[in-house]
């Protein structure tokens, strides 16, 4: 059998693993064998138990912080490349470090850029994520990027909640390109909430563009990290007159005191991907799997078809 017709496998680096076996079980893959060595001082050595020489191999590890996490994606990817891999696939759900994809102040790191640099000179031939926090984040890389979009798992999601008088909303003018595409597929209205920060992931004050009164609300976002500035829109909307305040946010990130701060919001459901694994189950957090779409593109990678089917916006 030649090499082109070799089956791909999938690998899993550790904080990624329940979700790489549910990709796996989609793709209808065994999950690879990964053996990880662990030094006293903290240092830890990943190897392949299995040979992958000659094939295509799908690395799955999200890469939110510690930065171990990003160092493990690194270690497996230049383990199959000195393996003999023939092609190598980071399959990164979260692409953590990306909100450093510019320099918005002097002196600072431009830190996307450079983990750009790290996984390629690792011996990614091939970067597969989804919701990138900047698109631009893209051209950073020299190697193929397949850019996913949460829209294609949570639209169907929200046409199930069968609301009326639907408005999405953005938590930021970042966001708006984004709202509007989803209102574009809704066919809804769209408000903007308008922030000044004191400093990072600090709120000064918060103001709403747009009518929400009467309206159920779908506040939508990439990623959620403290849930300061969606707690405070959901508490502003409800305070305007909406009916209900939902969100979508892909990455859930949920650092600090975020769970207390959601369950004492006025928000009905936050609906959040698994790209990160939860720290602690909530009655308000939903989650829809992102790993029957990752298996979908990882097949039609490995086949060489097209993948834009999948993209709902």
């Amino acid at each position: 059998m030649g090499n082109n017709q070799l089956a791909p496998k999938i690998f899993a680096c550790r904080q990624s693993k329940d979700l790489a076996q549910k990709i796996a079980d989609s793709y209808g893959l065994e999950l690879g064998n990964v053996k990880i060595s662990q030094f006293s001082d903290g240092e830890f050595q990943p190897a392949f138990a299995e040979s992958v020489r000659g094939r295509r191999i799908f690395v799955v590890g999200s890469t939110f912080p510690s930065s171990d996490n990003l160092m493990e994606m690194l270690l497996m990817l230049d383990a199959a490349k000195r393996a003999s891999a023939r092609h190598i696939t980071a399959v990164i759900p979260y692409f953590g470090w990306a909100r450093q994809d510019r320099k918005d102040q002097p002196r600072v790191a431009i830190g996307a850029k450079l983990v750009a640099n790290l996984l390629q000179t690792a011996g990614a031939t091939r970067i597969m994520t989804m919701d990138l926090h900047a698109d631009q984040i893209q051209g950073f890389f020299e190697k193929p990027v397949d850019h996913l979009y949460a829209s294609t798992i949570f639209l169907p999601y929200v046409k199930k909640l069968n609301l009326k008088n639907i408005t999405i909303a953005s938590p930021d003018m970042g966001g708006s390109k984004r709202a509007y595409a989803y209102s574009k597929y809704l066919e809804s209205e769209v408000v903007i909430c308008y922030k000044q920060r004191l400093e990072a992931n600090v709120i000064d004050t918060m103001e709403l563009i747009g009518e929400v009164k009467g309206r159920n609300v779908i506040l939508v976002d990439d990623m959620i990290d403290t849930g300061g500035t969606l707690t405070k829109a959901a508490d502003l909307m409800m305070e305007k007159g909406a009916i209900s305040v939902r969100a979508i946010c892909t990455h859930p990130i949920l650092s600090g005191n975020a769970y207390d701060k959601i369950e004492k919001s006025k928000l009905l459901e936050l609906i959040v991907s698994d790209t990160i694994p939860l720290k602690r189950e909530s009655s308000k957090i939903k989650v829809v799997s992102c790993a029957p779409l990752f298996a979908d593109v990882m097949h039609k990678v490995q086949d060489n078809t097209s993948i834009s089917g999948q993209f709902l916006m």
